[in-house]
Parts: structure tokens; C-alpha cells; sequence
């Protein structure tokens, strides 16, 4: 039996693909050398209890499967509930623990933190129960892919595989954070796709670049009015998708998939750019914001995210830059989640001289990455913030950070007994 038992996990860069994950498309993600550690310890006490404190807040939490905790929404501990909830309805009651939770991860800036405490904490409670070693565990959770979409699965409350979904955190997103903290390889970029779920390639970030993140100080929490906001995209897809496969007797899981029908090979080799061929997806979508969530989705996925890997693949940082700023800009005027403060750092840093800036995570708030030499990171990292809060629009609680492409999420340590 297992005494204790403690995961990392880290956060993550959306280096492109934005809001694609959801509809089954394309990305290109990497997690970053911080992140979120839980340690899990066997206590006495009903099982399905829980008590859990974290270095960032004071006081120590109280949970039990079975009563919903008395907190606001978006509360850290909510994550922690909805983990408990959904493990002990999948596998059977979780032995009672205290959960000690430590980041260096700034919350709320678009790295993923939330995601990150929640898979954290549900591998090393699953550790803690000796779920991994269980058959029904093994069969469904095969590898770290799909460990990445069960954790995702958690969040958004899906079902996943023969694991009963049941409520999550009140978002409708996709797997896109867990891929990057769990399915990538230190020092690379993941080249993922979503339905199917598989990596496609690992590509290096070139040698002598590094990523300057800088958080907006702008909050990307996605609850109340964000939260609606968020979760408008993925509605707006699942309706053309719906549409799509009434129109054509199909049964396609996802728009990615629709596309798949429409242009065959093509997609999968990455050369999916020709837009008339899409024609029949996008007759199916109303002219105003359904229209342009699409086009943004089929441009992005279909177009932009294989652009930006070849990209990188072949070492050409001019080709990479002009798809990013292509991105940015559908960003902007067609999926809409960007705030000003965003904009603008983008802005900045591109007159800064960063080979290339984009905006990443949720949107309405959060971070924006920027790639600079490594030599001159630290440097354009204070300039960069200069430059911000000399706009007068950056909240007291802006930085930045210096970051390759980082570990993914790891074991760090258990104890027998």
C-alpha cells in the first residue's frame, strides 16, 4: 500500500492552435519549466475525505465526495472536489488524504495553472489508491496520450472511453493543456491532433531561442461573465457540427473530422489549404459570429498550425513568424477572446524586436509569448515590461518570465508502506 505519493506538473505554452483542441484540430503546445507539485498522504478518516492546503492561500480545506463544497466559482478547491468526485465514480471511493499543494506557476495568467493543479492532483490521489495498477484503470488509460484526455475529461466532465463522465469545472474545453504538461518531451514542441487524439510529431524549438512569457496581469479566469464568453466557442462549433452531420447523414465526432471528409489526405499531410473545398462546412454557418468562429477554427487547424510546424521542422523562422502573426490577427477579429492589454504586448513586443509574439490560453486575459534570442531574453524580458507599464495600462501584478520547452509532468516521488 501506498502512504504518499506526489506529482509535477508543469504549465504550459499554446504556441498555436488556438481554441482548435475543442474541435477536434491542431496544435502545436510545450510545457514550461514551472508548474504545480501535490503531495497526497494517507490519513485517517472515511474514505472520500480530503483535506487540502495550498502554499498560495492560508487555511486548509475540508472535502468529501458527495457534498458540494461551499466555495465560489473558480475556487482552487473546486478543481480538487471535481477530481475526488470524478475518480471515486470511476473507480470507487478514494482512501481519505491530505493533499499539500506548491507552485511557482503564476495563477490565472493563461499557462494553465487550474489545469495543472487538477491533473496533479488526480494522478497523485490515483497513486495514493493504487489506481494505475488496477485493470480498469490499465485498459482505458493505456498511455500518457490518453492520460492527457482523461485528465482533460475530469475538467470538462466528458466521458471518456468507458469512464463515466459527470460534472466538471463548468468549462467546455479540450485537451490541449493536459497534452502539453503530460504527452511532450523535454526541450520539444508537440505537434498534436485531437480527433483522433495523437501526437504527431515532437519538433525542437531552434537552439539559441528561447520564450519570453509575459503575463498581462489581466486574469484569465473563466468563470462568471469569461466563463460564458469561453464557452460560447465551443457552443458555436458543436452547432455547425450538428448541422453538418444532420445535413449529410454523417456521424462525425468533431469539425476536425467533418473537414477530414471534405478534403481526405490532404489533412492529415498538413496540405488541407485550398478554402474552396471547404465550401460545404461553411455554407452551414450564419453570416456574423458563427462564420467567423468557424473560419477562424478551419484557418487555424487546417492551415496555420501545419504551416507553423513545418516551419520549425525545416528551421525557418521567417515562415514561422508570418503564420504567428496570421494567427494573432484571427485572434483578434474573428475569435475575439483577445483583451487590449494583450494586444498590446503583442505590439510590443514585435517593435521590441521578438522574432515573433502571439497571445495564448483562453483569452480575456492571461499571457502573451514572445520568441527572442536567449542571449537577450532577460534583457527583453525587463524592457518588455517596461514598455508595458510605461502604457499605463499594466495591472501591479504583471511579469515576465524567461522559458524553454520544459519537462511534461512527472512522478516525484512515493512512499510504501
Amino acid at each position: 500500500m501506498t502512504r504518499s505519493a506526489a506529482w509535477t506538473m508543469p504549465g504550459r505554452i499554446e504556441v498555436l492552435g488556438k481554441h482548435t483542441d475543442y474541435g477536434g484540430g491542431r496544435v502545436l503546445v510545450c510545457a514550461v519549466d514551472r508548474g504545480v507539485t501535490v503531495r497526497a498522504e494517507r490519513i485517517d478518516g472515511p474514505t472520500g475525505t480530503l483535506q487540502a492546503s495550498t502554499d498560495a492561500y492560508p487555511g486548509t480545506l475540508r472535502l468529501a465526495a458527495g457534498t458540494a463544497p461551499d466555495l465560489p466559482a473558480g475556487h482552487w478547491g473546486r478543481y480538487v472536489h471535481t477530481v475526488i468526485e470524478r475518480l471515486g465514480a470511476n473507480f470507487g471511493p478514494l482512501p481519505a488524504a491530505r493533499l499539500t499543494i506548491t507552485s511557482d506557476l503564476p495563477p490565472a495568467s493563461g499557462m494553465s495553472s487550474s489545469s495543472a493543479l487538477l491533473t496533479a492532483s488526480a494522478l497523485a490521489l490515483a497513486d495514493l489508491a493504487g489506481l494505475p495498477a488496477t485493470e480498469a484503470w490499465t485498459s482505458q488509460i493505456p498511455d500518457r496520450a490518453a492520460l492527457a484526455g482523461y485528465a482533460a475529461s475530469i475538467e470538462n466532465g466528458k466521458t471518456f472511453g468507458a469512464l463515466a463522465g459527470r460534472p466538471g469545472v463548468g468549462t467546455s474545453g479540450g485537451s490541449l493543456d493536459h497534452t502539453g504538461m503530460l504527452a511532450g518531451h523535454d526541450g520539444m514542441i508537440s505537434y498534436a491532433e485531437f480527433d483522433p487524439m495523437q501526437i504527431l510529431d515532437q519538433v525542437a524549438l531552434p537552439e539559441g531561442w528561447s520564450f519570453v512569457v509575459a503575463v498581462s496581469g489581466v486574469l484569465a479566469e473563466k468563470t462568471g461573465a469569461a466563463q460564458a464568453s469561453y464557452n460560447r466557442g465551443p457552443a458555436l462549433l458543436g452547432q455547425i457540427l450538428e448541422r453538418w452531420n444532420r445535413a449529410t447523414g454523417r456521424a462525425d465526432a468533431s469539425l476536425q473530422g467533418a473537414l477530414r471528409s471534405l478534403v481526405g489526405e490532404d489533412l492529415a499531410a498538413g496540405l488541407a489549404e485550398d478554402e474552396e473545398r471547404w465550401e460545404p462546412l461553411r455554407r452551414l454557418a450564419d453570416e456574423g459570429a458563427e462564420r467567423d468562429r468557424l473560419d477562424q477554427f478551419l484557418v487555424e487547424s487546417a492551415v496555420l498550425v501545419p504551416r507553423a510546424h513545418r516551419a520549425l521542422r525545416g528551421g525557418d523562422l521567417d515562415a514561422f513568424a508570418a503564420t504567428v502573426a496570421a494567427s494573432q490577427s484571427l485572434a483578434e477579429t474573428h475569435l475575439r477572446n483577445q483583451v487590449p492589454e494583450t494586444v498590446a504586448l503583442v505590439r510590443h513586443a514585435i517593435d521590441l524586436g521578438a522574432r515573433a509574439a502571439s497571445a495564448f490560453g483562453a483569452g480575456f486575459g492571461g499571457s502573451v509569448w514572445a520568441l527572442v534570442p536567449t542571449a537577450d531574453a532577460d534583457g527583453f524580458a525587463a524592457e518588455w515590461m517596461d514598455r508595458y507599464r510605461a502604457s499605463g495600462a499594466a495591472p501591479e501584478t504583471a511579469i515576465a518570465l524567461v522559458t524553454r520547452p520544459g519537462a511534461p509532468g512527472r512522478r516525484v516521488g512515493s512512499i510504501a508502506g
